[in-house]
């Protein structure tokens, strides 16, 4: 049930990637601090990947709640290919280019612009 409210609040496909760590009310702002889930990309077998915990945090903004900002922290994984040493990461493209808001919110604000 959790899941799927949380689905319905966040950007699409967020829930499946990642877990709420924490949850911040502070200077009438809300902060939604993510991990992602320990589930290597698509393609790759788990026993071929060494898990190298995270890349640094990044902070993206995302529709206001309940009337307040809200600041999706997100902490991505990484691995490392056993064999050819390249890092993995899923491909989590919900970051407007050239922004630090969610592709959702900053397509809705451009649509202020007129």
């Amino acid at each position: 049930m959790e899941k799927e409210l949380l689905s319905l609040l966040l950007p699409e496909g967020l829930t499946e990637l990642f877990e709420v760590d924490r949850t911040e009310k502070k200077d009438g702002q809300i902060h939604l601090y993510l991990s992602q889930k320990n589930e290597p990309p698509a393609g790759y077998d788990r026993s071929d990947l060494l898990s190298k915990g995270f890349f640094d945090e990044i902070t993206v903004r995302d529709f206001p709640l309940r009337g307040k900002a809200c600041f999706l922290h997100l902490k991505r994984r990484k691995w490392i290919h056993k064999r050819t040493g390249s890092v993995i990461f899923h491909d989590w493209n919900q970051v407007a280019d050239g922004t630090r808001m969610t592709i959702e919110l900053a397509a809705f604000l451009k649509g202020f612009d007129r």
